[in-house]
């Protein structure tokens, strides 16, 4: 016994094992379980094991499409008992989504009763509903009693259950899959089948045969509910080449003309996995959040099929910008992921092309064709043999039936009379008598010979791989034939689209409304309706006060200037509104708790900004530099601790006036500081102790004005404080605030 087990009192015994490795490798298991035997498709027939399993299930209980429906009850129970051991209730839920036609493409499940709808609502359970497999399903399991796959024991060892389909069908791009595993997922769109096939056949007739060539045939996914496919091409080929990308979906819509010159638009497809009640709910919601000016109301009017109507709020809108408000707001337009991680040949999970997955169906059809060539050949052999013994009696009948009746043992007799083989003997033992009239005989001979032309048919299939794959060309044409044209065959998303240039002013998602933002010295900030007084009283949580309160609309962006030096940008539109606190400005942009807001303003076009640092040092900035559509913010002054950038002031002038804290005033052009879109800047004032304090530019023309106490002083004079950028300055005016603020 190794040193590390250790002997138990009740005959047991213990193992010491690091907690590591021993999480390591229970985690693995529960890791490699997950992807092999839940979440990850097979990429032959594009099943997880738990379609695989009620197909199966369907199969034995014969379900086939010309019978009739049972219990879906009865086929869970059956399935769970026998095959899947895991809950019902997600049982119930797959056999439901392969009979839903607005979630599968090529329904694998016919159902009756109500099996859920594409607003969302759930199917009846699992007592109230029956099902049968369709045509699709059959396919999918055609030749499986032919030895066409391997099966292997369930989990308890009393039944038997295919490790795969034979898959006549090309089920996995096809009806798509999607699964979340450890560590990896897949997202596969739904295609249309005819166009698979023809790929397919490209590649048969070409092996060699690149993404491009196959993209001849395929022209992009094809949902089941329709849409309008916007992406690119040169995007859509990217992501069948690698595995991985993504497909822009939007709804199909047209415009509807009414009386007296008015107009809807109609939408009658939405993309794919899309609720339409919860679509309608949300534009409802941006409704009343006043977020789609341009819309004025919305109804739903579908009946088994969708109709969704937008009314505009004016007529003069275009109807293209209407719609193009609706799909950057709403999920009128989807984009759908695709990962064509799958487990391949080997159950090795790993992300393939296009031609990788269509090549592995293929390969799998090839490999189901050989075996059941060799399982009809062992039957045809075996068939054979018995006509033989069968034709062996007719020439020596009178023998046999004297062997027959006087013999107490005839089998071994006539195995060594007429060196028949054991069939034979036991096939002729079991003849009927009136099998031996001479039609019978006649009969039989046709048979062998009709049999016999077969097996060197067949025979000859296996010796030659051209005429093989000539017989995989066959089948996939029939599958063509059968599935890919008519109502189910006909392509359902169009494509070939391109986005329309349709420019839309952001301001059109946006009623335009005034407000006043208001931020505290806390950092909290929020909107009130209307222009309010900015002197008037505005109301704080105890212990703050008013940092900065401005008018703007709800179509502005607010520009907020921290102490880290970067700009930060925020839609007035979301700024909470209302007579509450507000919430902090942190909240909303990537602010530490060691920054403090130096400016808050309202961006205009063609303005210009002073930023500057603690230590003096600034230069000009553009309004549009200071922009930044992202939380993070831009980086637009540099500076390092203990220095902090100190102020964002306009600078509309031809002079600027700095302050220090040493209470220095210094007067110089506004020509001698660049601007630049991002920097330290240069000095503006020399100290010996202490910082900036303050700075301001102003037309030197209307003098140099000030706020004291509730008045406004102007110095007109400024020689004594003219001088050049960098310069000390001198003692401000008489009457100068000692707080060394302008305002």
């Amino acid at each position: 016994m190794p040193d590390d087990v250790k002997d138990l009192p009740e005959g047991g015994a213990t193992r010491e094992t690091k907690l590591a490795d021993a999480l390591s490798e229970r985690y693995l298991a529960y890791a490699l379980s997950t992807i092999t035997a839940r979440s990850l498709p097979d990429v032959r027939d594009g099943l997880k094991p738990v379609h695989r399993r009620l197909l199966w299930a369907m199969h034995q209980l014969r379900l086939d499409p010309a019978a009739g429906f049972k219990k879906c009850a009865r086929i869970v129970g059956d399935v769970m008992g026998k095959y899947h051991p895991h809950g019902d209730s997600s049982i119930y839920e797959a056999l439901v989504r392969q009979a839903q036609e607005f979630a599968a493409r090529y329904p694998l499940v016919e159902g009756q009763g109500n099996f859920g709808n594409i607003d969302g609502d759930n199917a009846a359970a699992m007592r109230y509903t029956e099902a049968r497999m369709t045509e699709v399903a059959q396919a999918m399991l055609e030749g499986i009693e032919e030895d066409a796959v391997d099966f292997r024991s369930t989990y308890d060892g009393e039944e038997r259950e295919p490790i795969v389909l034979p898959a006549a069908f090309p089920n996995l791009l096809a009806n798509g899959a999607a699964g979340i595993a450890v560590g990896m997922a897949t997202s596969i769109p739904p295609h249309n089948a005819g166009e698979l096939c023809d790929a397919a056949l490209e590649l048969v007739r070409n092996p060699d045969a690149s993404t491009g060539d196959l993209l001849k045939h395929i022209s992009g996914p094809d949902f089941p509910t329709g849409g309008v496919l916007v992406e690119p091409v040169d995007s859509i080929r990217d992501a069948y080449e690698t595995g991985r990308g993504g497909f822009r979906v939007r709804a199909k819509w047209e415009r509807e003309a009414l009386k007296n010159g008015t107009w809807q638009i109609v939408v009658t497809e939405i993309p794919y996995q899309v609720q339409k009640a919860k679509l309608i709910e949300q534009i409802a919601q941006l409704l009343e959040e006043k977020k789609l000016p341009l819309l004025g109301d919305v109804r739903d009017e579908s009946t088994d099929v969708v109709r969704l109507v937008l009314e505009p709020k004016s007529r003069t809108v275009e109807p293209a910008v209407l719609m193009e408000t609706l799909f950057r707001a709403t999920a009128l337009e989807s984009r759908f992921p695709l990962n064509m991680n799958v487990l391949d040949a080997e159950r090795t999970p790993r992300v393939m092309g296009l031609r990788d997955v269509l090549k592995s169906w293929l390969d799998h059809r090839h490999v189901v064709l050989v075996r059941r060539t060799e399982h009809r050949l062992a039957a045809i052999a075996r068939r054979l043999e018995i006509l033989e013994g069968y034709l062996i009696v007719y020439l020596n009948l009178d023998e046999v039936i004297r062997i027959i009746r006087s013999e107490d043992e005839p089998k071994p007799v006539l195995m060594a009379t007429f060196s028949l083989s054991d069939l034979q003997a036991e096939s002729i033992l079991n003849m009927r008598l009136r099998s031996l009239r001479k039609l019978e005989e006649m009969e039989i001979r046709k048979e062998h010979k009709k049999l016999s032309t077969e097996q060197k048919r067949l025979q000859g299939l296996l010796k030659s791989e051209g005429r093989r794959w000539e017989a995989i060309a066959e089948e996939i044409a029939a599958t063509r034939a059968k599935f890919g044209d008519g109502a189910l065959g006909k392509r359902r998303t169009e494509t070939g689209r391109v986005l329309p240039a349709v420019l839309v002013d952001e301001t059109a998602f946006v009623e335009r409304e005034p407000i006043t933002v208001i931020l505290s010295e806390k950092g909290w900030i929020r909107a009130q309706k209307g222009h309010i007084p900015l002197d008037g009283e505005i109301r704080f949580k105890e212990g703050d006060s008013l940092l900065v309160a401005l008018h703007a609309e709800t179509v502005d962006r607010i520009v907020v200037f921290a102490t880290n030096g970067k700009a930060y940008t925020i839609k007035a539109d979301v700024i909470p509104r209302g007579r509450g606190d507000g919430q902090p400005v942190r909240l909303m942009v990537d602010l530490t708790n060691e920054d403090a807001v130096v400016a808050m303003f309202v961006h205009r076009e063609g303005e210009r900004f002073l930023v500057a640092s603690s230590d003096g040092k600034g230069f000009i900035v553009k309004g549009e530099d200071l922009l930044a559509e992202k939380r993070t913010g831009k980086q637009v002054l540099n500076v390092d601790a203990p220095t902090e950038a100190a102020l964002c002031v306009p600078a509309d002038g031809d002079t600027i006036a700095v302050i220090g804290e040493n209470r220095k005033l210094l007067v110089f052009p506004l020509e001698q500081v660049p601007e630049m879109t991002r920097g330290r800047g240069v000095q503006l004032q020399a100290y010996r102790d202490g910082g900036l304090s303050d700075a301001k530019v102003f037309r030197r023309a209307e003098g140099l004005t000030w706020v004291l106490g509730e008045r406004t002083r102007t110095e007109n004079d400024l020689r004594p404080w003219l001088g050049n950028r960098a310069g000390a300055g001198k003692a401000p005016p008489n009457g100068f605030p000692k707080g060394n603020r302008f305002e």
